[in-house]
């Protein structure tokens, strides 16, 4: 099966999933996590070379204080338990996003986990938190100016390559194929960037009931389209 090199998930629906079973949000977060084990796994045993996804957003911060409290320890509290599963799937972890916001001690579990990951070259998960893609782009541009107020660059050594290399994560593929759960159709300020010529995928399911399944038929459905990149098909050259 033909895979796209660079799969993005917006992971939306944990706090409906919960509500719709009268369960505090905290459990429908949990769940989510179990989902995302799952999906990380599979995507790691069919060989999928790059999974990003949305963990938490630089406008997650606006919810209440005890659901950002509990969704910063649960990041820690799952890397500290899942390391040893990343490591024996051959996965390679990175994060995405402005750390300086973070507590000292999940900033000492991410950068743990990413050194002890870095040798991996199955699967790379990229990990989104405390992520947004127009934070991302006016980092770059900051340092952009920078560095021309340095004299290191010119306005006429930028272009989109160059550009490219200065977001939080040069080795970011372009995302073929964009997954949303939940029922939400839009971006949310995910990945603008990489996005540009994504195939987007949307999904009714909450999040926590996100199969390998439904990741199969997101797949299945990105095969089953036309890619021309602002071009024309075999077809449409010969109208």
């Amino acid at each position: 099966m033909y895979l796209p090199k660079h799969v993005a998930i917006i992971m939306d629906g944990n706090g409906r999933w919960a509500q719709q079973k009268q369960l505090p949000r905290r459990e429908g977060h949990k769940a989510g996590v179990k989902t995302l084990k799952k999906i990380v796994k599979y995507a790691a045993q069919i060989e999928l070379k790059m999974l990003t996804v949305y963990a938490f957003s630089t406008e997650n911060w606006k919810r209440p204080q005890a659901e950002v409290s509990f969704l910063l320890a649960l990041m820690r509290r799952t890397l500290q338990e899942e390391v040893s599963d990343l490591l024996a799937n051959n996965v390679k972890v990175n994060f995405v996003g402005r750390k300086n916001a973070l507590t000292k001690k999940l900033i000492d579990e991410i950068e743990e986990i990413e050194a002890k990951s870095s040798s991996n070259d199955g699967l790379t998960l990229n990990i989104a938190f405390n992520y947004g893609g127009r934070a991302e782009i006016i980092d770059a541009v900051k340092q952009i100016s920078a560095d021309s107020q340095a004299g290191k660059i010119s306005a006429e050594q930028i272009d989109e390559i160059t550009f490219a290399k200065y977001l939080y994560n040069s080795d970011l593929k372009e995302v073929e194929l964009m997954i949303r759960t939940g029922g939400d159709q839009r971006l949310s300020n995910f990945l603008l960037w990489q996005s540009a010529y994504a195939e987007l995928y949307f999904t009714e399911k909450f999040w926590p009931d996100f199969t390998e399944n439904d990741f199969n038929q997101a797949i299945i459905d990105f095969r089953a389209r036309e890619r021309r990149f602002g071009g024309l098909n075999a077809s449409d050259n010969h109208a």
